[in-house]
């Protein structure tokens, strides 16, 4: 297996695999090119035992209900190799045995369920997609599976044409379409936005998976860099055997327990320190500074030489306690030279990072310091990406990505049923994932929030965690903007989301904006009516997530140059008013209610109405015609009175003779 990994690789497409529906061994894989296994032959059923969940994933729950589906999902690497998280695309069909003209022996029910599907080791899902349905069609088409010179030439052609393919461009994005998302989930999509930034449990659910995995990626493809070097490290989790056997503990722990991954009560804390009941308090400083001395005397000796410190820790606890405190555990030795860079006023890691000295992750022997000044603008403008000394990822020049996707916190396109133990396994500090299974969607105890794409519902349990969520006045003016500019002008169907205002690029934008501006405004930590804009509790709860407490640890020389403050900051008017009244309304459990009942209240008094209007109504027809027929009675001789009247003149010259 190691010598698998350090195998030369010719591109970024790692392997071609076929992958069928055995009617006795269930999913397993029939054909790979090149062999998963270099020792075994290209047809060989094995599978590396890192990627033992890969027939799953390709071949999907419930695939059978479709004739064709396409699947995103993420594989983890192998032990000992120099690589990061793999990206596969597969391509679902299915077509009648009968119309094969090669029928193996083995085939024996009415159908063929197969999926050709590309391991690689860009993140270019749309583009990969793209090129896979096409051969997918014509693998098909032959009718002949036992034909597998089309897949070598496949990975020969992908290989060639995609090696050296920068990762950058609107390719990176094909297929996600944030307009899409805005005009379903309107409103919300903010705070599916939120809840990431929090580091918190989110599952996606809706059937195809097709559906399922582009409107995850595309809510991911908001974060600014996000798709092209954010998700390196998405995938690094164990299989259900390499798990210790402790984690049967878990059935024991109730689900509240296992809820979040940062418990309400250090939010509410930390709520209570840099904000107070009204904002932030007058005592702040003096607060943040007693508790970091208190936390620094409680240090370990820190006379361990520089040279052993250690990376991260996995948990000591099986338990659902060892949350973030196990698993980001420093080095104490690297905290030496915090007082100094407090003290010059830099962006290091200041109060904060000694209020949590348990979160960075520096490389053995690397002190955490500035990062270097290659991040600025190249030549010819151009915005370049190096490597982070504590997140790992490629970043720009204002830190970007997030460090989200990385620790414990998995990024899962698609969840196999066989992987359902990942929910709940210690190791795991938080997910965004997508299921198709129902088994999923049943256990809510497991998932912060579970979001039904189907009806654009965002089901959260936690009281407290949507109050944490709750969008304020700049920020409803914001998801209002996005909404009006994607639901305006649509009457052009040639240039319908293609234009900059409204388009894909545009909304991407306008995150990227929000992002920078919340960023650059949580370093103006006295400027409580700046922070006020953003929610302060939100802001309390962000500062203590692994992604916020790795950017503040390192100087980005790009935020010099961003205003603080939110791009939709302002006196409040009665458009606000109208706008918060909507939102309430549709969004909270009351407003729902009320809502509901005025619904039902019409319905009952329209169906009244008709009801009424149908026996009065009669009655009242009734009565009109009867009226009517007695005015016609009443008018009818006078009427005919005329014509009758004609002989009248002609009596007098009767009477003259």
């Amino acid at each position: 297996m190691e010598s698998h990994g350090k195998e030369e690789l010719k591109g970024p497409v790692l392997h071609i695999v076929v992958v069928g529906f055995h009617h006795k061994k269930g999913c397993q894989v029939e054909y790979s090119y090149p062999p998963l296994i270099p020792e075994e032959g290209h047809d060989s059923n094995n599978l590396p035992e890192e990627w033992k969940y890969l027939p799953f994933l390709a071949l999907p729950d419930g695939a059978h209900n479709y004739q064709e589906d396409t699947v995103y999902f993420h594989l983890p690497p192998f032990s000992g190799a120099d690589m990061k998280c793999v990206y596969g695309v597969s391509c679902y069909r299915q077509i009648e045995a009968k119309s094969l003209k090669v029928r193996l022996a083995d085939v024996t029910r009415e159908t063929v369920q197969k999926s050709v599907c590309v391991l690689s080791q860009v993140p270019l899902y749309g583009l990969l997609q793209a090129k896979l349905q096409l051969i997918t069609h014509a693998y098909f088409e032959e009718k002949d599976f036992s034909q597998i010179s089309i897949l070598k030439e496949l990975y020969e052609h992908m290989n060639g044409s995609l090696r050296g393919t920068a990762l950058k461009g609107s390719h990176m994005f094909l297929g996600m379409s944030p307009r899409d998302l805005i005009l379903h989930f309107r409103h919300k999509v903010l705070i599916l936005f939120k809840l990431i930034l929090l580091e918190k449990k989110v599952l996606f659910y809706v059937s195809p998976v097709n559906r399922l995995v582009e409107t995850l990626m595309t809510v991911l493809s908001l974060f600014p860099g996000m798709i092209e070097h954010g998700l390196a490290d998405s995938s690094h989790y164990q299989s259900k055997s390499s798990v210790s056997e402790d984690i049967s503990l878990l059935e024991c722990v109730s689900g509240a327990e296992e809820f979040v991954s940062v418990s309400v009560t250090d939010i509410t804390n930390a709520t209570m320190e840099l904000v107070g009941e009204e904002g932030f308090g007058e005592d702040q400083t003096t607060t943040t500074s007693t508790e970091a001395s208190m936390r620094t005397a409680s240090l370990p000796d820190t006379s361990t030489p520089a040279g052993d410190s250690t990376n991260l820790k996995p948990p000591s606890r099986t338990s659902p306690d060892s949350s973030e405190s196990d698993w980001e555990t420093l080095d104490p030795s690297v905290l030496e030279d915090v007082p100094k860079d407090s003290e010059t006023g830099g962006l290091g890691l200041g109060g904060l990072g000694v209020e949590h000295p348990e979160t960075f992750d520096p490389e053995p022997g690397i002190p955490i310091t500035v990062q270097p000044q290659g991040q600025s603008a190249g030549p010819g403008g151009q915005v370049t990406v190096t490597q982070g000394l504590v997140s790992g990822l490629e970043e720009d020049q204002y830190g970007l990505p997030l460090a989200i996707f990385t620790k414990g916190y998995l990024c899962l396109p698609y969840m196999a049923l066989q992987q359902h133990h990942l929910l709940s396994d210690v190791t795991v500090r938080g997910f965004v994932a997508g299921a198709t299974n129902i088994l999923f969607r049943q256990q809510r105890h497991l998932s912060d929030a579970i979001v039904d794409v189907e009806e654009a519902k965002i089901q959260i349990g936690d009281p407290e965690l949507r109050k944490l969520l709750g969008l304020t006045t700049a920020d409803l003016r914001f998801a209002d903007y996005l909404v009006k500019h994607v639901t305006e002008n649509r009457e052009d169907v040639f240039l319908d989301g293609t234009g900059w205002e409204g388009g894909d690029e545009w909304i991407r934008a306008q995150f990227g904006l929000y992002v920078h501006s919340l960023l650059s405004s949580t370093l103006q930590e006295d400027n409580e009516k700046l922070l006020a804009d953003w929610g302060a509790p939100f802001i309390s709860a962000w500062r203590i997530t692994h992604n916020y407490r790795v950017w503040f640890s390192n100087k980005h020389p790009g935020m010099a140059k961003i205003t603080p403050g939110h791009p939709f900051q302002g006196q409040y008017s009665a458009a606000d008013l109208k706008l918060r009244f909507s939102h309430s309304v549709q969004n909270s459990e009351r407003g729902k209610k009320i809502g509901a009942a005025v619904i039902t209240t019409s319905r009952s008094v329209v169906q009244t109405g008709k009801a009424v209007g149908q026996s009065v109504g009669g009655v009242l027809t009734s009565a009109k015609s009867a009226m009517s027929s007695w005015f016609s009675t009443l008018a009818q001789p006078a009427i005919l009175a005329t014509p009758a009247a004609s002989p009248e003149p002609q009596s007098p010259t009767e009477a003259k003779p």
